[in-house]
């Protein structure tokens, strides 16, 4: 029997007695290549526990893989750090980042499911999908912050257009959403479809999506911060702890480039 505590939440641990996973009544081919090849590189020992019920099947295979949870827990902090640093110029780090992560995922995704079952090459017109994986269209978002706000649904800079997609919204497919609060706790969610339309019947338009501010230039439409807590803590939603630590590395982005200079 799974520990409840006094919200009704349900917590499923590992044994070193970690909470994994909360369920709750509410670039190009040499990056991808690279970070295959470190998520090869650690095994994990230990047998995390999950309830299968509420998820869907790319999510129970991921949540079952007590190695892959491992590698996502341990290795993400690492990978999204050298992401920063291959996006970084002067100390700060570009928008590109953000592209630079969903590879990383996607890459994650390959490692896991295979080359044939991931359909990574996604039209534009399909802007809110980023990758399939087995006919399953997924949506990646992270966010680096403590809060949950400031989750793009879309990216506009067009007041009508982002009227026009609240008016017209609802979800259509899983999301990854991965949370990175340096030297603090974040984590990494699988949130099934199902769970975000639960929770957008729920609080209806206004109380899921917020537009930009008149008169700013935000550049897009976000997911309101009360609708993505309830996604994270839906018992649907499959949860990893992520402690997100900085490892000091030697980096160098143009090492890559340098090298193929070099070939003959």
């Amino acid at each position: 029997m799974l520990p409840w505590d006094r919200l009704g939440n349900q917590f499923l641990v590992d044994p070193s007695r970690k909470i994994i996973v909360t369920n709750c009544n509410e670039a190009g081919t040499p990056w991808l290549l690279s970070v295959m090849c470190h998520l090869r590189s650690q095994a994990f020992n230990g047998t995390p526990h999950f309830e299968k019920s509420h998820m869907s099947s790319i999510e129970d295979e991921i949540a079952t893989d007590k190695q892959l949870v491992e590698k996502i827990r341990k290795k993400l902090p690492n990978l999204f750090h050298i992401a920063e640093l291959e996006s970084s110029r002067a100390g700060k780090v570009g928008m590109e980042v953000g592209s630079l992560r969903e590879r990383i995922i996607v890459a994650m995704l390959v490692y896991k499911f295979g080359e044939d079952d991931v359909e990574a090459d996604i039209p534009i017109t399909e802007p809110e999908i980023d990758v399939r994986v087995r006919g399953t269209s997924i949506s990646i978002k992270t966010l680096t912050s403590r809060r949950f706000a400031g989750v793009k649904l879309v990216w506009t800079v067009d007041a009508q257009n982002a009227l026009q997609f609240k008016e017209n919204y609802s979800p259509t497919c899983d999301m990854i959403f991965v949370q990175i609060s340096w030297e603090k706790s974040g984590g990494f969610y699988y949130i099934p479809v199902d769970a975000q339309k639960e929770v957008f019947s729920l609080l209806g338009r206004d109380g899921y999506i917020k537009l930009p501010l008149k008169g700013t230039n935000p550049r897009g439409v976000e997911i309101a911060p009360d609708a993505l807590e309830r996604l994270i803590n839906h018992r649907g939603t499959l949860k990893i702890d992520i402690h997100w630590s900085r490892e000091v590395v030697t980096y160098n982005p143009f090492e890559r480039w340098v090298r193929l200079w070099e070939e003959k």
